[in-house]
């Protein structure tokens, strides 16, 4: 708590934002169906789009907040809330991120699952591992398709 203390005041509160959206993720992820939190994933971007300066250090304090948070909550903070947290956090502040899920074999009879944040070529949060993973869905989808009933 000493360390908390002596964080400059918005440090503070990007930390408070992450554990906010950490435990957000938590309960959207125990909760809801799978589709709804994609769904969250793709919310619009909040704000008008940072120039390349402000996109690059608001991914650097999403990263840092995300990562610090999620190993000090005593709740279980892994790749799926870490992500989903973080593209929230990202989203807010105007970088249009995309959240990743992905699996890979884990052994003969099991899958490994995934979840990994990129603004574009930068890795944000879980991309260190990205590449074992083969990717299933993506928050917002690349190409959205016009649903089944909108075709009738």
């Amino acid at each position: 708590m000493r360390k908390f203390w002596q964080l400059q005041w918005n440090d503070r509160l990007i930390l408070f934002e992450a554990i906010l959206m950490l435990a957000l993720s938590v309960v959207v992820i125990a909760i809801l169906p799978f589709r709804y939190a994609g769904k969250l994933a793709s919310l619009r971007v909040g704000h008008a789009e940072p120039s390349s300066e402000e996109r690059a250090l608001a991914i650097r304090r999403v990263r840092w907040a995300v990562l610090a948070s999620a190993r000090r909550v005593p709740w279980r903070a892994m790749c799926f809330e870490q992500g989903l947290a973080s593209q929230l956090m990202l989203r807010r502040r105007g970088v249009a991120s995309v959240l990743y899920f992905g699996a890979a074999p884990a052994d003969q009879k099991s899958l490994a699952a995934h979840v990994w944040v990129r603004d574009g070529d930068t890795n944000v949060v879980g991309g260190e591992s990205a590449s074992q993973f083969a990717v299933l869905a993506m928050f917002p989808p690349a190409v959205s398709y016009p649903s089944p009933r909108s075709r009738r």
